[in-house]
């Protein structure tokens, strides 16, 4: 597991590409998080292959720097079941650009089962609460073209 460079962008646009329900970012988004992002991005490497297994996005939000936001999360179908998700998120919480988090935040639609069961997995093995609200809604935010995004909230984390 390693910080993305700006190579890496194809790889984790076709990853992304290859992991319904996610959302397909711009190709020009993924070389942003993997340039000015990249201590708050991580990627998982197949071992040998030099391709990318497992990919996670996010930031410290401006506005709640005392936050860690997981945007995106995406695993090869051949890298899952080996809990490579929630291994990289602490990865990431381990690094020295997160020294002061209290707490992760992240997105999610209802019928996103494995991200629900990453993030209810994550909040029972760190013995923390996890409170979910409404952040973004179907017709207010979205005119009705994309589900409800729901805000999961985890904290205070244990470190």
């Amino acid at each position: 597991m390693r910080p993305p460079v700006a190579t890496d962008g194809p790889s984790i646009t076709r990853l992304i590409a290859h992991c319904p329900p996610l959302d397909a970012n711009s190709a020009y988004c993924n070389l942003l998080q993997c340039t000015h992002f990249a201590e708050s991005c991580i990627v998982a490497e197949h071992g040998g292959e030099g391709g990318i297994a497992g990919w996670v996005s996010g930031y410290r939000p401006p506005s709640d720097p005392e936050s860690f936001f997981v945007w995106q999360v995406a695993v090869s179908p051949a890298a899952r079941g080996h809990g490579l998700a929630g291994r990289m998120i602490e990865a990431l919480l381990d690094r020295p650009a997160a020294a002061g988090v209290t707490h992760l935040i992240t997105t999610v639609t209802e019928d996103n089962r494995a991200s629900w069961a990453l993030f209810e997995g994550l909040a029972r093995r760190w013995n923390a609460p996890l409170a979910k609200s409404a952040l973004f809604e179907r017709e207010t935010h979205f005119a009705g073209a994309h589900a409800t995004e729901w805000q999961a909230r985890i904290g205070p984390l244990p470190r």
